[in-house]
């Protein structure tokens, strides 16, 4: 299960410590301009060390296309991507190859193959999300200009936005993807404190896109909001995902939770809704509204405190786990989930579109 999509399709390969990763793109029609440059400044935004507040882990990040291009324009063609690593540091992790790391995927990984790649998590490494994001440079470029994705942060750990100082043209101007710059020292001061102490916190990263057709999305299966939902779950250290009003409508009566309807002569059905509680979507098919989702990611599970663990020998033991790790992985998670969230849409929208 190494393959995204139906229409819009693409595998990715690689770990965290091996020469390189990268990905197979397939289903990209042709001649949608297509070079390097555009797809680097998405994986500029998550590359490691970009700030004090992320891994000290030096890559470039630096992106290829091998296929699929010609004369900055696709063909139609599978379009093939590759990443070189360049700075793994394979024996900060000699000391535990045969410890299982608590929350991490060591334990699932080798219960399930018998054998896993000690060295920075392998394939099952956060690193594997720089070709996610990759893929959703070109997703983008399927979609076009009049549909609008983004992502930023509402949380660290106990510390949360303004919504009254909420403002996205201000996500862009600081380390944290923050749309409140009035919590941006408090965030500061926070991770410095998290990260000497060399713990590490969680986060909620919301997304809206703006501009989504009405359509998008199928009945029962196929359904737009599990697609979304399954895609931004599937990010490393994800662990929640809500749609709309989310986990609130527990406790919510439906005059609370309702979205209205009235006439506009400029919409389709000449649907008017007064609110959306629904995030975008009813029955799984979008309704032309903004979408909206939230992702809860965990903190990074890697720590200098001892924690009890075993060995795959079945010993017991106390492990600590020493490299490079980021203090809150939300923060760069930020990118990938904007990537994430235009796969699914690329891949809906080339279905939609053979509706037409």
């Amino acid at each position: 299960m190494n393959t995204f999509g139906k229409m819009f399709k693409f595998t990715t390969f690689g770990e965290s410590h091996g020469p390189m990763i990268g990905c197979v793109v397939d289903g990209v029609p042709s001649k949608i301009s297509l070079d390097e440059a555009y797809i680097q400044k998405f994986l500029d935004k998550r590359k490691p060390n970009s700030s004090r507040f992320t891994t000290t882990r030096n890559e470039a990040d630096k992106v290829k296309i091998v296929s699929g291009v010609f004369e900055g324009m696709t063909t139609g063609t599978p379009i093939a991507l590759l990443i070189e690593n360049s700075d793994a540091r394979s024996k900060d992790y000699d000391k535990i190859k045969e410890t299982i790391r608590p929350s991490h995927a060591d334990f699932t990984y080798f219960a399930k193959y018998g054998i896993r790649d000690y060295r920075g998590g392998g394939r099952a490494s956060a690193r594997e999300t720089a070709m996610r994001v990759a893929a959703g440079a070109i997703a983008r470029k399927i979609l076009g200009d009049n549909i609008k994705i983004k992502a930023y942060i509402t949380q660290i750990g106990k510390h949360k936005i303004s919504r009254e100082r909420f403002s996205l043209d201000a996500v862009d101007t600081n380390p944290f993807f923050c749309p409140d710059l009035g919590i941006i020292k408090t965030f500061e001061d926070y991770l410095d404190d998290v990260r000497k102490r060399g713990m590490s916190v969680g986060a909620m990263v919301e997304v809206v896109v703006d501009g989504v057709p009405v359509g998008l999305g199928n009945p029962v299966y196929g359904r737009l909001d599990a697609d979304i939902a399954s895609a931004l779950m599937g990010i490393n250290a994800a662990k929640g995902v809500e749609i709309g009003d989310g986990m609130a409508v527990a406790g919510m009566e439906h005059s609370e939770n309702v979205d209205e309807i009235r006439c506009n002569l400029n919409k389709p059905f000449k649907a008017e809704f007064l609110s959306n509680h629904a995030g975008g979507m009813l029955g799984g098919i979008s309704t032309g509204q903004r979408i909206i989702a939230r992702v809860a990611f965990k903190p990074t599970p890697s720590s200098p405190c001892p924690f009890k663990s075993i060995e795959t020998t079945g010993r017991e033991v106390n492990v600590k786990t020493e490299g490079r790790h980021d203090p809150c992985v939300g923060i760069r998670g930020v990118p990938v989930v904007e990537a994430m969230m235009a796969n699914v849409l690329a891949d809906h929208y080339l279905n939609w579109k053979a509706y037409l």
